[in-house]
């Protein structure tokens, strides 16, 4: 066997080469490398497949030829000759830049490698191999180009094998995630982004390998190892690595930074979301001038946006002062009312707290109560164990906020015109988030809003009772000995929503055993009304004991109301004369009285109507209607039977057939007349008298 023959045999003897411990990779065919073996005298005893491509030979033409006969050009024959005789000799080898000739008479510029082989005989060989200079030269750009725009590029850069593991990165990305590169290079995306949607973004990988087709932009939000507190947001995009066969080798990642654009809109959407809130604030807080709904509102608007248990609390002074101020120490203690508790989901905090109504002494360790005391809000990031102690009222209610997981509090004041009136009490458990003053900035807007609205509404309420006790001062007692008529009557102010009006009605007994009943309505409400209504009271009794007739004494009011102005007034007077069985009625703009007749329908009397007190120009004429023993006549303010929704017909006609049905007596009647036709938000009051004729 000769030299080439064992050559050729080693090269192929050991099939243990056969056994791949990685597939191969793909720049060797994009090189295009050719194998040349000569022996020692020249001649080609080895051609590659790669060789005939890149030359246009093939084996059998090539094989056995002079290598330089076949392939130099004559000028460069002595050179090379020189060439393959030192690296022959000297087994130094050879490398550069060397033009041949290619088959097709062209010649081609070839980067090449020489060196000496050895077989086991001893023989020597010329290894030759070769590549196209151009190709090699453009991959050689690309891969400069490649490494220095990924080790000087801004963006992070990796590259993944298809178990998900990194194989590279660059600088850019060791700053990002903050950790070196051999920190990085064998570790998973789990492993080193610790962020919470891992396992769809290892998902979103595994699809890309699958099917190839990119993720771009991909917004991921986490915190990196080297800061585990910080929020951090990155725009992540995956591609697929193949190489020029087709094969897969990975994943390449593009990872930008884009935290502070993630932050700047986060920080735009909360204060869009806290402008939303404030928004909401406006409406919803202050929609009645009753002092616990508006609590209440306040607690609710709070919860779940801010806090996940709201409390509202007022000082007792606000509510029971004298004179309407708050009276509070600088340091020391104080009476504190709760108003409302709300909370964003059932826990055992609310416990905690006091039950709106309760008057609690509030020490002055306790952190609402520096809150009142200074006029200032009270934030607590991160309660420790001693400062629930100081938010709670006693160490039961400690354990309780322990044991729901309160973990944040926030106290702020409520202040209107420039007076603490109580405070805002705040508590976080499920949000995990502690209070930031960004909340305390909202929760201090809230308390703004809501207390000038329950100023107003404690105003409001110690003027309303102003009136009302004013008024009911004012309504009669049913005299004790009425000739021939049993009465029964009822007050029934407006809802806490609205101020108190002027209805009123009065029994006045006259002479010759006669009996004025009187219902009447002034325009408007509060304590001027009520004022004005009772100074017609006062002047309808006055002018009742002259024995004038009823059109003649609304005649008079009609006077004393236009001096009165801006008030106007409705007025029914009637005057029950027993020996005549008769009722003299006159009226003044009012609704008609009804009379209750034993066999018969109830009716509305056919009066004239006249124009209200105040108006004047218009004569009042009196009408005399007979009155039997049993009947009853139903004399009533607007508020009885008015609504916004329902026509006034209507309304009647319902008066008329609860009226069908008799009670055992007046009083039950009138009972059942209020509870059927007033509504909750009943926004006037109602007067109501009823008188039966007894005939004795």
């Amino acid at each position: 066997m000769g030299s080439a023959d064992v050559f050729r045999a080693g090269l192929a003897g050991d099939r243990r080469a056969d056994v791949a411990l990685s597939p191969p990779g793909g720049l060797m065919d994009v090189l295009a490398v050719a194998a040349v073996v000569l022996d020692s005298q020249g001649r080609i005893v080895l051609w590659s497949p790669q060789a005939e491509q890149l030359l246009g030979y093939t084996a059998q033409e090539a094989l056995g030829q002079y290598a330089a006969q076949l392939l130099v050009a004559d000028e460069h024959f002595d050179l090379v000759l020189s060439l393959f005789q030192q690296v022959m000799e000297s087994g130094q080898g050879w490398e550069g830049v060397f033009r041949v000739r290619h088959k097709d008479g062209s010649t081609r510029l070839l980067e090449w490698r020489n060196m000496r082989l050895q077989d086991d005989l001893g023989g020597y060989y010329a290894l030759g191999l070769a590549t196209d200079q151009a190709t090699l030269r453009r991959v050689e750009r690309d891969l400069a180009l490649s490494v220095r725009l990924v080790d000087q590029s801004p963006i992070g850069l990796a590259v993944l094998g298809s178990d998900l593991r990194y194989v590279a990165v660059n600088p850019a990305l060791e700053r990002i995630g903050g950790l070196p590169a051999d920190d990085l290079v064998g570790r998973s995306i789990r492993e080193t982004l610790p962020f919470g949607d891992a396992d769809s973004l290892e998902a979103s990988m595994h699809e890309v390998l699958a099917s190839g087709a990119p993720v771009l932009d991909r917004h991921v939000v986490g915190r990196v190892l080297a800061d585990p507190v910080g929020e951090r947001a990155w725009s992540v995009s995956m591609y697929r690595l193949e190489d020029p066969g087709g094969r897969v080798l990975g994943l390449a990642v593009s990872v930008v930074d884009v935290t502070d654009r993630h932050r700047a809109a986060t920080e735009a959407e909360r204060a869009r979301r806290r402008l939303a809130l404030v928004a909401d604030a406006s409406v919803r807080i202050g929609t009645t001038l009753d002092l616990e709904q508006t609590a209440r509102e306040l607690a609710d608007v709070a919860v779940p946006e801010l806090a996940d248990v709201a409390a509202v609390d007022v000082l007792d002074s606000v509510l029971a002062g004298p004179d309407g101020r708050p009276n509070r120490a600088d340091d020391g203690p104080m009476l504190i009312r709760a108003l409302a508790v709300a909370a964003a989901y059932p826990t055992v905090a609310v416990e905690a707290a006091d039950r709106p109504g309760e008057l609690a002494r509030y020490d002055a360790g306790r952190l609402v109560t520096q809150c009142v005391n200074t006029a200032r809000p009270v934030t607590i990031p991160r309660l420790g164990e001693q400062d629930l102690r100081d938010v709670a009222r006693d160490s039961r209610a400690a354990g309780i906020l322990a044991e729901a997981g309160v973990h944040s509090y926030m106290a702020v004041p409520l202040i209107a015109r420039g007076e603490v009136l109580g405070a805002l009490d705040l508590k976080r458990a499920r949000n995990p988030d502690p209070f930031t003053e960004d909340d305390v900035l909202l929760a201090t807007e809230f308390a703004a809003r809501a207390a000038v609205c329950i100023d107003n509404a404690r105003w409001y309420r110690q003027q309303r009772e102003t009136a009302l006790t004013l008024q009911r001062s004012m309504l009669p007692e049913t005299p004790e000995h009425l000739v021939g008529l049993e009465v029964a009557s009822r007050y029934q102010p407006a809802r806490a929503n609205s101020e108190v009006g002027g209805d009123w009605f009065d029994i006045i007994p006259l002479d010759r055993e006669r009996t004025a009943l009187v219902v009447g309505d002034v325009m408007g409400s509060g304590i001027n009304a009520a004022t004005a209504m009772g100074r017609l009271r006062t002047a309808t009794q006055t002018l009742a004991r002259l024995a004038l007739d009823p059109a003649v004494v609304l005649r008079h009011l009609d006077e004393i109301t236009a001096g009165l102005d801006p008030y106007i007034a409705t007025c029914m007077y009637a005057v029950y004369d027993p020996h005549r069985a008769q009722c003299c009625i006159a009226n003044a703009g009012h609704l008609p009285p009804v009379l209750v007749r034993s066999g018969c329908a109830p009716r509305l009397l056919d009066l004239p109507t006249g124009t209200p007190l105040g108006v004047g120009g218009v004569a009042l004429r009196s009408v005399t209607v007979g009155i039997d023993p049993g009947d009853v006549l139903v004399l009533y303010t607007d508020g009885l039977v008015e609504t916004r929704d329902q026509d006034i017909d209507v309304r009647l006609d319902m008066l008329l057939g609860l009226l069908q049905t008799p009670d055992a007596t007046l009083g039950q009647t009138c009972d059942r007349l209020l509870h059927a036709l007033r509504r909750p938000d009943a926004s006037d009051d109602v007067a109501l008298l009823l008188a039966r004729v007894t005939g004795s």
